[in-house]
Order: C-alpha cells, then structure tokens, then sequence
C-alpha cells in the first residue's frame, strides 16, 4: 500500500462564466494554468424545484429529481423530456420509499434508486426491472441531497456493479465505539445474483477512530469508480483512499493525503451527547463532497466548512427572531467559506491545481458525464422563472 503527502499551496484563478482569464500559478516549481469553459448550456423547462443528479455516461441523457411532486425527471442533453414518474409512495412493488440516495444512471438506458424498501432499477419510462432487498432490517435513516451526487457503478470483469452508500445498523450508533468499528461506508452490489457486500470502513489513521462521536453529514463519503479502481474521501477527512475492487471486495491501495487551507474538519464531540435513533445533518460541515473524473482528470468537489463559532452565534440570532440580521450574518459567512476543485492527474495522482467554482452556480457541487462538468445557474431571485439552466463546462490547459 502506498502513502503519498500532498501540500496544497493555495492558488488563485480568475474565472468568468462566459471568458477565461490567463492566470499562471506555481505548483511544485511548474507552470499549470486550469480554467473551466463554457461549452454550452441547456433548459429545463419544469415547474417546480428541478435539481440535477446525474448525466449518463456518454453525456447524452440528464437525471432531475424534483422535491415537491418526488417525480424522476429525465431529459436529453438539450434539456428536452423524455420521461418524468414517481414511485416513492404508495403500495404497489414498484415503490422504492423514503429516497436515501438520487437516482443515477444504470448503464444509458436504465436507472437506480437507493429507497428505503430496497435498491431499484428502472426502464427510463419508470418500468421496474428489478428489486434487490436490504440485506439487513433499517434503522433510522437520513437522506443526501446534493446537486450531482448519486449511487455510482463500477465495471469489474466486464460486469457493472453499483455501488450505494451502506445504511446497515449493525446494532449500533455514533455513540459507541462498535459504531466505528464496523462502519462501512459503500455496499458493492452484484446486479445480477442480487446480492450485496459491505466494503469501505473507517482505515487506521482515519480521523472518526480518534474516539469522539460524529455525525453522518460529518463523514457522509464521496466516491468515484473508474474501472475495478475506486476513489473515495470520507466527507470531512482529508484523506484520499484508492482501492483496488475484486467481485467482492475492497483492497487499499494508496492514501493520499490532502492538506487544504482553511479545512475545518469535525471536531466531533463527546459519544455519550449522542442518542440511539436520533440522527444530525449539518450542511455546512468541511467534505469532500463529490469526486468525478473528466478524461485524464481526478476532480475532488471541496467545500472547507462554515466557522462553528460564528454559525452558533446566528443560530442564537434566530432563537431571538431576528431573522434579517441571522441570514445577512449567514450570508457572509458562506462567502468566507472556501469552495472549490482539486484537481489530480488520474495516472499518477500527482496534484495538478485547484479551481474555484464558477460564478454564479448553485451550491458547491455538479454532475460530470460526457467528459463535461454540469452545473446549475443561480437563478435570479428577482425573477420567477419557470425554467432551469444547466451549464456544460470543461476543463481546459492553457
């Protein structure tokens, strides 16, 4: 297993949504410029609150997932629908429940969804194909919602697998030690004999075995596949694990460690505060929140977390209604969050840059597919639109 120390100096690049600006920045002795480029944009005209999970493959199909009607919403990389269902409630077999992760691309003409009453792959018209059981009874459970984050799939002896989030309650909960101990993170599942296997845990030297309790949105995993290889960071630990995948199971290859300015990594607290059955979220805590891959790029999706302090003291400014003076003070302290894209050499993982994300762009993440990166515009909160803008962006080297 290899071991590799990473310090990132902090680079600065200048970036308009619609030009590029010629910034050149030192990065162990080299000169290594990145910017995004628009490419092109699409719009999804839907009514509701659209948000972007994934884009197949070949970047020719999109996923949207809209919260108020729970409807799957597939287009074409114009933005035309081709299909919209919704099957997370009601009675029938086809029913996946409570969402507990966004629906992603099953190859380019299937999906999955990761619900509460099992694992779900659909025909692109919402007909299912099959149901694969949790192989354990659920527990409490959360559900991630980031724009461009869903289950994943990988190719092993020519044969796809998906790779969900593991959500077994292994009879325990943050506030014991056999938590940590059998946490595992992914499940690795073999579509065709319906099975799943647990993989992933917490290695030595992770940041959650140092004996405090944490919540899920405090390692909630970013992972990657590319091949039989898979890239994964648990959220808010600044390490980066290569594994090498066999039909079932895990073996650590590399370690990477990432030394990000201005990373606030959870601190965790004491185990006995933490509750059997009560599960925290927190959105403004330091991850790793997505990783993809574009061409001969490994991309890792950061966001350094909000100041504890300071996000405690609006919160007691909400207690006391004032509400104005909570979400100015909110605001501001967003903007001093540091956001954005590390960029690796897929090869050798040697560390290439770091890019700050586009202007005027929602939240801290995207969707990849197609070798582009996806991202939804900030829409003007002046202006009821009843459409929304996707841009197609790509990496270039100058």
């Amino acid at each position: 297993m290899r071991y590799k120390i990473l310090v990132l100096p902090v680079l600065i690049l200048l970036f308009s949504s619609c030009s590029s600006s010629d910034t050149t920045e030192e990065s162990y002795g080299q000169q290594f410029q990145l910017s995004w480029e628009l490419a092109d944009s699409l719009d999804l005209e839907y009514l509701g609150i659209p948000m972007l999970t994934d884009v197949s493959s070949e970047g020719s199909k999109l996923i949207f997932f809209d919260f108020p009607s729970n409807e799957i919403i597939i287009t074409d990389a114009e933005g035309k629908i081709i299909h919209t269902f919704s099957k997370e409630e009601g009675d029938t077999p086809d029913v996946y429940g409570f969402k507990l992760e966004s629906p992603g691309f099953y190859g380019e003409d299937q999906l999955a969804v990761f619900g509460a009453n099992g694992l779900f792959i659909y025909d692109l018209d919402g007909t299912m194909v099959k149901k694969i059981s949790h192989p354990e009874s659920l527990s409490t459970l959360s559900s991630r919602t980031i724009i461009g984050k869903s289950l994943e799939s990988a190719t092993i002896s020519d044969k796809t697998y998906l790779l969900p989030i593991s959500v077994r309650p292994d009879n325990s909960f943050p506030g014991e030690q056999e938590f940590y101990e059998e946490y595992r993170a992914l499940e690795l599942v073999d579509v065709a004999n319906e099975t799943m296997t647990e993989i992933i845990p917490f290695e030595k030297g992770s940041h959650f075995l140092n004996g405090k309790g944490f919540n899920p949105s405090d390692y909630n995993p970013a992972y990657e596949a590319n091949g039989e290889t898979l890239y994964v960071v648990h959220g808010g630990d600044p390490q980066l694990y290569v594994y090498q995948l066999s039909t079932a199971a895990a073996k650590l290859d590399t370690v990477i460690q990432l030394n990000i300015p201005g990373f606030l990594k959870p601190e965790g607290k004491e185990r006995e505060k933490f509750k059997d059955g009560k599960i925290e979220n927190r959105g403004g805590t330091a991850a790793i929140r997505n990783i993809h891959i574009l061409d001969d790029l490994l991309l890792l999706n950061f966001y350094s977390g909000r100041d504890p302090v300071k996000s405690k003291e609006v919160e007691a400014l909400w207690m006391d209604g004032k509400e104005e003076e909570a979400r100015a003070m909110s605001l501001k302290i967003e903007e001093e969050v540091s956001k954005g894209t590390l960029v690796y050499d897929l090869a050798d993982l040697n560390y290439l840059g770091t890019l700050p994300l586009p202007t005027n762009t929602v939240g801290q993440t995207y969707a990849s597919g197609g070798g582009f990166a996806w991202f939804q515009r900030l829409g003007d909160p002046d202006i009821e639109e009843d459409f929304l803008r996707i841009y197609k962006m790509k990496l270039t080297k100058k």
